[in-house]
């Protein structure tokens, strides 16, 4: 066979289908490496969740003679218009994070020049279609900043357009494409300090740069890079990152935004994001509202619907400055100070998929079902002890999506149900639930599992949801919350400073405690929260526990809280290795 000299759509499929493999093999890489603009951790995992939708899109196309088209390699016929819409229009309702939003503007880009002659896609339709997509990721970032992914994606196109201007062929431009993005890459510490600070490079253009390994891997035969191992630290390595192309990989000292933001939004708190239906005239006033409320602020989308992100300290104003234009759905709501360990979460999840039973449940429904948000599978079992039909995966780093709790909703088998949230940033999701479901929906306002679980003692799967709604949260709100974690950053508390790996004692209101080692700070967090009227403690054991320090534990409840009884169970949650319940 010859060198190709024009990207089909067939092809064009297999390319996305390797890109998403490349970048599931090099997520944790960047993962964690991720220190722009917030030390997240989420920039590899979001851009594969990302590719994930995309490449389902592409499996529900159909080729003209009515055959299933998907990222088959042999559907010539597929045509080349549908592939690149359906592309665009994958990336866009499955883009995750800023990573991910931004990446689904440069494949729509992509898409776009790919499609602007009626002809082959070749050498120069290929670097027109990179120059556009550096072109609308721009337009979609309000406040873009060199050193990121969009410095990245310009350098890859200038590489290609001039290699195209001197009559190169399609996989000389990939080449110099590829060239250009990696020679840029390792530069954008010179662009932005905190790159320079972490001695690492772009996570998000490292990402990028794993679209040009899959396009030589498809059209030129090259393997796909592999991960380097993740048994050394990451910063001031000096791994083939970025080397020209001679098939290695990406840069995996990686670590950064994916997208022009100014450093300042590493205060904000919130990540919220959703899909908004609005007519495309109304999104620069929607903009100019969003530029009030937060940074890091990536619109895209078009013909109605958008994709809309910002970091924020107000969510509800991030969320009610949809309604002057359209209509969102899909809300979700991240808190970016918690969100560190998000892609070992995602990855977690996907193994939790069954955490809700598999069987039907014996015996007739109940009048009231409920649908339970958390994550472990000692939690799960316990939540579904106390009567919960459907627990699904998720918490204070994975906020699951609108459809995803529908979806669980649907699957009860009763009419009226009862979702526990578990989370303050999983209740705005839950209750856009309603709208979209004939069933009618409760949503108790539990902020923690410690609450969730207290509302289910107040359950009766025999009462409507009205009254088991009101039942739960009182229920809910006579239970002390309590939780153990420990700090990924230095900071400042009302409980005094905080150096990262510090334990952190936590109550409703905020940190209560700050000490240095894990029993120390459940012990005084106890010692806060325990009243004399208390009867009852429940600690559950999360990763990161020990024998050791819950019988520490336990004693000091013993000596100095001899009235009240200790329970203890399994839950085996990430993030917090104890949460407790005083009843």
């Amino acid at each position: 066979m010859g060198v190709p000299d024009t990207l089909h759509p067939a092809t064009l499929c297999r390319v996305v289908t390797a890109f998403r493999d490349v970048l599931r093999s090099h997520q944790e890489v960047i993962n964690r490496l991720n220190v722009y603009p917030v030390p997240d951790g989420d920039t590899g995992t979001n851009m594969a969740l990302t590719l994930e939708t995309v490449v389902a899109e592409l499996a529900t196309l159909e080729s003209p003679d009515g055959s299933a088209g998907g990222a088959a390699p042999d559907r010539a016929s597929l045509d080349m218009a549908a592939t690149c819409k359906a592309i665009a229009h994958g990336s866009l309702m499955g883009a995750r994070g800023n990573s991910g939003v931004i990446l689904s503007q440069m494949l729509r880009g992509i898409g776009d020049g790919l499609t602007e002659t009626d002809g082959p896609a070749g050498a120069k339709e290929l670097a027109r279609a990179l120059t556009l997509a550096d072109e609308l990721a721009r337009q979609a970032v309000m406040r873009p900043v060199e050193g990121t992914i969009l410095t990245v994606a310009r350098g890859a196109a200038e590489g290609a357009r001039i290699a195209a201007d001197s009559g190169k062929g399609l996989i000389e431009v990939v080449v110099a494409a590829r060239d250009a993005a990696a020679t840029t890459l390792a530069r954008t510490p010179d662009l932005l300090p905190v790159l320079a600070r972490a001695g690492v490079v772009d996570a998000g253009g490292s990402g990028y740069l794993l679209l040009f390994d899959a396009l030589l891997s498809v059209l030129d035969g090259r393997p796909l890079p592999v991960p380097p191992e993740l048994n050394e630290p990451m910063d001031r390595r000096a791994d083939v990152i970025g080397e020209p192309t001679t098939g290695a990989g990406a840069d995996d000292r990686a670590a950064g935004s994916s997208g022009g933001v100014d450093g300042a939004v590493a205060g904000l708190r919130y990540e919220v994001m959703y899909l908004l239906e609005a007519p495309d005239d109304t999104i620069p006033s929607f903009k100019e509202v969003w530029a009030g409320l937060g940074d890091s602020i990536v619109v895209v989308g078009g013909d109605g619907l958008w994709n809309c992100h910002i970091h924020t300290d107000d969510i509800g104003a991030s969320v009610e400055a949809s309604l002057d234009a359209g209509r969102p759905r899909h809300i979700r709501v991240t808190d970016l100070l918690e969100q560190v360990e998000e892609e070992r979460w995602v990855r977690e999840a996907a193994s939790m998929a069954g955490v809700g039973p598999e069987d039907t449940p014996p015996g007739p429904p109940p009048v009231t079902g409920v649908v339970a948000v958390a994550t472990g599978d000692g939690v799960g079992r316990i939540f579904r002890s106390l009567g919960v039909e459907r627990v699904l995966a998720g918490g204070q780093s994975m906020n699951p999506s609108t459809a995803e709790l529908l979806d669980a909703v649907e699957a009860v088998r009763s009419d009226e149900v009862v979702i526990l949230p578990n989370n303050k940033n999983i209740r705005p999701v839950a209750e856009g639930v309603d709208a979209l479901t004939s069933k009618s929906i409760r949503v108790v306002p539990t902020n923690t599992i410690a609450e969730g679980f207290a509302a289910l003692l107040a359950y009766d799967p025999g009462a409507h949801g009205d009254v088991n709604a009101r039942a739960m949260e009182t229920s809910a709100c006579r239970v002390v919350a309590g939780e153990v974690t420990r700090a990924v950053r230095d900071s400042d508390s009302d409980a005094g400073p905080i150096v990262a790996g510090d334990w952190l004692g936590l109550s409703r209101t905020g940190i209560e405690v700050v000490a240095d080692t894990l029993a120390d700070a459940a012990c005084s967090l106890l010692d806060r929260l325990v009243e004399d009227d208390h009867d009852l403690v429940t600690m559950i054991e999360g990763e990161g526990s020990s024998a050791a320090d819950t019988r520490r534990i336990t004693e000091w409840l013993r000596e100095h809280r001899a009235g009240v009884l200790t329970e203890v169970h399994h839950g085996g949650q990430p993030l917090y290795p104890y949460l407790f319940s005083i009843e």
